[in-house]
């Protein structure tokens, strides 16, 4: 069993020596990571929808940290809503939400043969609230989010779009065998990706 376990640590390592995702010992780094590579996530809220109320909703949403590329990305997740969604609603009521993020949409996890629930297919938890950004904070969610997802630019004015960020309390991160590991915003927002 140990002889298993050392050829899986050693095995990870080598993905990270590749620069394909960074060692599991740093967690922070993975988290910052992975979200980057992600262009959506799952975002789960407490919907307050007649017959579903207090239960749990989740829903994808196309997000984004910042322009593609290696190091271009501020661990911030940006979001373009509209409150005609069914989600941003349950928001209204409960700003408080869970983000999650894989490496599952990447072409990582196929690459290397990993089920998506495999925990060498990365995932992040994010808890926290969303919140729609400030005017200075705007231009830089737009830049970051129409970088990756042009199509928003024409999407419908009539809709009221605004930009939104998920603030983040707590984070998980399953990237490696023996379970979550838990990541604090500080050690998060301080690594570079």
């Amino acid at each position: 069993m140990a002889a298993v376990l050392l050829l899986l640590l050693l095995s990870a390592a080598a993905l990270a020596a590749r620069g394909a995702l960074p060692p599991p010992e740093q967690a922070a780094r993975v988290a910052r990571v992975v979200l980057h590579s992600c262009d959506w996530g799952a975002l789960a809220t407490l919907s307050a929808q007649d017959g579903l109320r207090g239960h749990p909703f989740a829903n994808v949403f196309s997000l984004s940290d910042g322009a593609p590329g290696p190091g271009r990305g501020s661990g911030v997740p940006y979001l373009y809503l509209t409150d005609m969604e069914i989600s941003v609603r349950d928001l209204r009521v409960n700003s408080n939400a869970s983000l999650t993020v894989s490496l599952a949409q990447t072409p990582y996890c196929k690459k290397h043969k990993y089920d998506p629930q495999n925990p060498l297919c990365a995932h992040i938890i994010f808890c926290g609230s969303v919140v729609k950004v400030n005017d200075s904070e705007a231009a830089i969610a737009k830049k970051a989010l129409f970088s990756r997802h042009p199509e928003m630019e024409s999407w419908p004015k009539d809709h009221n779009w605004f930009f939104a960020k998920f603030n983040i309390t707590n984070i998980w991160v399953l990237d490696y065998f023996g379970g979550l590991k838990i990541v604090t915003p500080e050690e998060y927002y301080s690594v570079k990706p």
